[in-house]
């Protein structure tokens, strides 16, 4: 296992879509589909990460990892166990959005305002090739929105409605914390 390089914001595989995997390479046990995935983890949580996607480590595939335990940015936070999800799809179950601020592991030191889906329905593959559905609430609902738009080329810049609430990770613990 290894720690991975992220990919920053400018790398073109971080706007591109990615691609499905194909699910019979996810379950070869010669393939290295599953060593990725275990880098992806390692590399999450030593960036100390909630989420990542393949396309941040420089893979444009359709595979996102999650977890969340304790961490100090979302501490009211319900946790997330590892997850992995393979070719995500997610629709949204109602039109009410929650705002809430964001930070990415590929435009590290920023924190911006996004509004987002307060439910969605999710639709992946674990990383065995077990079928998911499930509905989703909350911060999850919200990190899995977050990774999967890595998967459509899209970071949480795209889906900010205000720029003048992105801010560096400094400013915004000396000027926004203390206003919400």
């Amino acid at each position: 296992m290894a720690v991975l390089k992220v990919t920053k914001l400018g790398n073109p595989v971080l706007r591109q879509v990615a691609k499905e995997v194909d699910l019979q390479e996810l379950t070869d046990p010669k393939g290295e589909l599953q060593g990725f995935i275990d880098d992806m983890i390692d590399t999450m949580r030593e960036e100390d990460g909630v989420g990542l996607a393949a396309p941040q480590v420089n893979r444009s595939i359709q595979v996102v990892v999650l977890e969340y335990d304790d961490n100090e940015r979302y501490p009211e936070e319900t946790p997330i166990p590892v997850t992995t999800l393979i070719n995500p799809v997610l629709s949204e179950l109602s039109e009410e959005r929650v705002q809430g601020w964001e930070s990415c592991l590929s435009l590290i030191d920023f924190r911006g305002l996004v509004p987002r889906s307060a439910s969605v329905r999710l639709k992946a593959y674990d990383r065995y090739g077990k079928k998911i559905e499930k509905q989703v609430t909350g911060f999850e609902a919200v990190v899995l929105q977050h990774e999967i738009d890595h998967l459509q080329g899209k970071v949480f810049l795209d889906r900010m409605e205000d720029l003048t609430k992105l801010s560096y990770q400094a400013e915004f613990e000396e000027f926004w914390v203390k206003r919400d």
